[in-house]
């Protein structure tokens, strides 16, 4: 089972990791580990007061995880929102004879309604701004007439076009959407705008409508209306019909689409246009974890065309894609080749190399910023030139290694450093709490460490010499970072049972004893066993499972 708990409730409340069981533990597996931390941490087997009075507080620590994991409706409750949720406004209509299920299904319709609650009170705007660069003079030039001519010597770099976009979403009620968009365009010093009003309903589960008003000075005014329907659970339809008002009267269009899941990652499309320009469109687009392909074909007026393309999509923490796509028509042939990668948490940066006949060569550079797009087509040469080809491809490349190096990785640094500051202020108390609580665990844990060393010992089982946990610095390019660990050699050893050591799918920094020595950052946990008079050695992540001893541990006599 999945569970949205954030970082920070993790590290603090986890119970799970409190108890050392896996998030679908029965209700013996419950029981059997929290009968073996009540024996450590139970108040009357310590004399001392300080002692006696950290085992109360340790001990009522296990008892709550165990109370809510215990309960079903709790747990339910708990695997969905972590301990807050337990204490979340609303739940006191809840019924406590109600199943888990219907607990999780009452919780979901809560959250629904507190989240609609919040889109009555926000937009959300999209907007696209276009700028065309005609950098052809770079390539194609003309050297005769330059040579008259002031300055001729630099070649002439201009802005020919330009468009900007921009649009904003008003719910108005839980089915009722307003959106609002308008848009301004120029090219060669003509330009245009319009402003768009449409107001969309949804019907039912499997649909919904929506009717458009627009106007322009150069289209005039537009009246539209569109459907979407879900006729299967693979299979929907979509129609679009409009009348544009115009001086040359009234033209009307139509659209309709129809796609269908032909697999789990594939999609066909058929679209059929009525209107100015009328056409016949299919395609079929598979999107999978690592790919995305698209072959599409069109017959109409006045494109007609074959368009195939393929992206290959990296498993890297960038999200890099490369893709490229070939498209032949009426118009000639384009060859199109490019990559984008994510450079920070709200920011892709793609670049496109498009080669033609006879449109020549052009380079599209766009950037996206959260819900904004920049786009910049620059338009190099009218010809196929190796020379333009080579720039276009190799410029953009030599620019963003020298931008990611200089500007993209300090800032991305200086972002992490920002918001772990903040993370290590927001938790200190309870990061200082969660401390005293380990080292308190380990003094409770000493007696019972010894008689398990001693157990182990006499079979020649399983001893843990060294246990470290937290940031270890493996990297030479790191090294002037400080390693953050604690010794855990202790907590380790007190899970040890019949010469088993098992610690489950969860963040170790809620283990009994450990606490996080550095959050916000990637933490480890590094083991040194002696199993049978034999040394092993693990490195293991923080919310991997692990289980020991294991033949694939062992150190090789020979290093």
């Amino acid at each position: 089972m999945a569970s949205p708990l954030d970082d920070d409730e993790l590290a603090s409340d986890d119970y799970y990791s409190l108890l050392n069981v896996r998030r679908e533990a029965t209700q013996e597996e419950l029981k059997a580990a929290y009968r073996r931390l009540c024996m450590l941490y139970h108040p009357d087997k310590h004399r001392d007061p300080e002692l006696k009075r950290q085992a109360e507080h340790l001990f009522n620590l296990v008892h709550e995880a165990y109370e809510v994991l215990s309960d079903p409706q709790a747990r339910a409750i708990y695997d969905i929102y972590g301990k807050r949720g337990l204490d979340v406004e609303g739940w006191e209509v809840v019924e406590r004879k109600r199943t888990p299920a219907e607990i999780r299904e009452e919780y979901e319709r809560l959250q629904r309604e507190r989240e609609e609650r919040r889109l009555q009170q926000r937009t959300n705007p999209k907007g696209t701004i276009s700028v065309g660069i005609d950098a052809t003079d770079l390539f194609d030039r003309y050297e005769e007439d330059f040579e008259d001519m002031v300055g001729g010597g630099v070649p002439h770099v201009e802005i020919n076009k330009m468009h900007i976009s921009q649009s904003i979403e008003a719910p108005l009620t839980t089915k009722d959407t307003a959106i609002l968009s308008g848009s301004l365009s120029t090219h060669n010093g003509n330009g245009g705008g319009t402003i768009n009003l449409a107001l969309r309903r949804v019907t039912s589960a499997k649909g919904w409508g929506e009717v458009e008003l627009g106007a322009g000075d150069s289209h005039g005014p537009f009246l539209g209306m569109k459907i979407f329907r879900n006729l299967t659970p693979r299979f929907f339809v979509t129609a679009q019909c409009g009348l544009q008002f115009s001086s040359r009267g009234v033209r009307p269009g139509f659209t309709t689409v129809l796609a269908r899941h032909l697999d789990k990652n594939t999609m066909g499309y058929l679209q059929w246009r009525w209107g100015i320009q009328s056409s016949m469109n299919t395609s079929i687009v598979r999107d999978t974890k690592s790919s995305h392909f698209t072959f599409a074909m069109q017959l109409g007026i006045p494109h007609t065309f074959m368009m195939m393309s393929y992206q290959y999509k990296f498993q890297d923490e960038d999200q890099t894609k490369i893709k490229g796509s070939v498209k032949s028509g009426f118009f000639g042939t384009v060859v199109e080749y490019g990559a984008e990668r994510k450079i920070s948490r709200h920011s892709v940066l793609g670049a496109t190399v498009s080669v033609g006949v006879p449109q020549g060569v052009s380079l599209k550079i766009k950037l996206n910023r959260a819900s904004q797009t920049y786009f910049f087509p620059i338009h190099l040469t009218d010809q196929l030139l190796p020379s333009a080809v080579f720039y276009a491809t190799v410029g953009p490349l030599v620019f963003y290694l020298a931008m990611r190096q200089l500007i993209i990785r300090p800032y991305v640094r200086a972002q992490k450093e920002q918001e772990l500051e903040k993370q290590r202020e927001s938790s200190a108390s309870d990061i200082a709490k969660k401390k005293q609580e380990a080292e308190a665990a380990v003094l409770l844990m000493q007696e019972s460490v010894r008689r398990i060393i001693e157990a182990e010992e006499s079979r020649m089982g399983l001893i843990i010499l060294n246990a470290w946990y937290g940031k270890f610095v493996t990297d030479n390019s790191r090294k002037h970072e400080r390693a953050k660990v604690i010794d855990v050699t202790v907590p380790l050893q007190c899970l040890v049972k019949d010469s088993k050591l098992i610690l489950t799918e969860a963040t170790k920094s809620g283990l009994p004893g450990f606490y996080d020595p550095c959050v916000g950052e990637e933490k480890s946990l590094k083991v040194l066993y002696q199993f049978r008079g034999v040394m092993h050695q693990v490195l293991s992540g923080d919310t991997e499972s692990l289980r020991i001893p294991k033949q694939s541990h062992r150190i090789d006599a020979d290093t």
